[in-house]
């Protein structure tokens, strides 16, 4: 059996490396099948593309742009380079100052912006001076300027700007501990609001008196501006105690520094003349429009196209299982089916292996087969929008039938690495890695399920 041994993919179009390049090779249709499901997860993301969403969005506010004294953009998060790009024909005339803060891998020049590249998951000394630098020209802002805010995922982890008695090491231990407790995206941007300066709403009261506008894409569930990147620009929906409480439920309370505890105990909670009346919050690009895009081509090839959970969260072992069930199901007729949801799983790590949530997503799905295989032909891709999973330069994973036993050919244990969490080694091994760079935008993961 040939495998493809890595997926690449160049700016918005994917460079597959496939033996079908080669004059004459007929490839098999598991090979067709991996090719379909990239093409599926490209139209997801093309239809998260910020510079689309933030046109659009700032072609309808012109005449706000016009009348606003200056503009002040600050953009933050994985996206945070593109939206800038897109907003400067809009602002341009009017610019005052303009951050962009991004993924170190993202950066790239921007007329008239400073562009600075912090780190993710783990903010980082360069993260940290940029937070305090947006800060400072949204304290700047005047009656009459428009503040213009581009919100995208991964801005917790960026915009960091913690409280008095809080240093970046305690930041860092806190960020840790909840990417590796398990807790669901809500769960740890609650906690993350409760120790920032800017999130929680920190950023909108530190523009006032001037206007503020925030185009967000969306990478939660629900797509509420407070949860997106910890919500720097809607009132907080959480408190001190509900991220003690959190903290707690994943037994964090002894492991994070006690700065932290002390400061979410004390926590003051704003009143009820916290007016956010000066903010427009507009979610411009989301997952469930990703979904919604990929089922739409899936269409084109495909006689049943269904839709998994609306969003998919929880414990990475339970989605899997999840998946596996329906596409059994799904393989008890005779039609070409595929199935395609969205969402973000979390993982409990235990091990000290290197991976991420699609990979181990992926890998876990590829040795439930082995258990219970799926009796027809498939493929499964599960990938981050951003094209970044955990802390790896793969996107995910995309497994099929031959997937687990072509790991044991090479030398791999499969069941060994995923009790080590270590499923970039094992997908790595089998050549089932999902590698696209840094697409640009991020609103979480797709997962695609193709049955022939």
């Amino acid at each position: 059996m040939s495998r493809i041994s890595k997926h690449f993919w160049k700016g918005a179009i994917p460079r597959i490396v496939l033996p079908d390049m080669i004059p004459g090779y007929v490839p098999s249709l598991i090979e067709r099948l991996r090719a379909q499901a990239i093409s599926l997860f490209r139209e997801g993301v093309r239809a998260a593309d910020p510079a689309s969403a933030v046109t659009a969005a700032l072609s309808t506010r012109q005449n706000a742009i016009e009348r606003a004294r200056r503009v002040i953009v600050l953009a933050f998060g994985k996206a945070a380079v593109s939206m800038a790009e897109a907003a400067i024909p809009f602002v341009h005339r009017k610019l005052g100052a303009a951050i962009a803060l991004t993924a170190a891998g993202s950066v790239r020049p921007v007329p008239g912006f400073v562009v600075i590249g912090g780190g993710h998951p783990v903010p980082d000394r360069a993260a940290l001076g940029t937070a305090a630098a947006i800060e400072r020209a949204a304290t700047a802002a005047r009656a009459g300027d428009l503040v213009l805010a581009l919100v995208s995922g991964g801005g917790s982890s960026l915009l960091c700007a913690p409280p008095r008695g809080i240093d970046l090491r305690d930041k860092i231990s806190l960020n840790d501990a909840l990417v590796r407790s398990g807790a669901n995206i809500v769960e740890m941007n609650t906690v993350r609001s409760m120790v920032s300066r800017l999130k929680g709403g920190g950023l909108a009261r530190q523009a006032r008196p001037a206007s503020l506008l925030a185009l967000i894409l969306s990478d939660v569930p629900g797509d509420d501006p407070a949860v997106i990147a910890s919500g720097p620009t809607a009132p907080s929906r959480g408190s001190g105690e509900e991220a003690l409480s959190i903290l707690k439920k994943y037994g964090l309370l002894e492991v994070v520094p006690h700065s932290i505890s002390s400061h979410l105990r004390n926590k003051f909670e704003p009143g009820p003349d916290d007016c956010f009346d000066h903010v427009e919050n507009v979610v411009i690009g989301s997952n469930g429009l990703s979904v919604r895009a990929a089922m739409l081509k899936a269409r084109q090839s495909y006689d049943a196209v269904l839709l998994g959970r609306e969003w998919l969260c929880g414990d990475v072992s339970t989605a899997a299982n999840e998946l596996h069930a329906m596409a059994l199901a799904a393989a008890a007729g005779n039609r070409p089916v595929a199935i395609v949801c969205g969402g973000e799983t979390s993982v409990r790590v235990t091990g000290g292996g290197t991976g991420g949530r699609n990979q181990e997503l992926a890998l876990r799905f590829a040795l439930l087969n082995e258990v219970r295989p799926i009796p027809r032909p498939w493929v499964f891709l599960s990938g981050g929008t951003d094209g970044r999973d955990g802390p790896t330069d793969a996107a995910g994973g995309i497994v099929d039938e031959g997937s687990a036993s072509w790991m044991r050919q090479q030398g791999c244990d499969p069941l060994a690495q995923l009790s080590e969490n270590n499923s970039f080694a094992a997908l790595a091994c089998s050549g089932d890695l999902l590698i696209t760079g840094p697409t640009g935008t991020n609103v979480a993961d797709l997962q695609i399920m193709l049955l022939q």
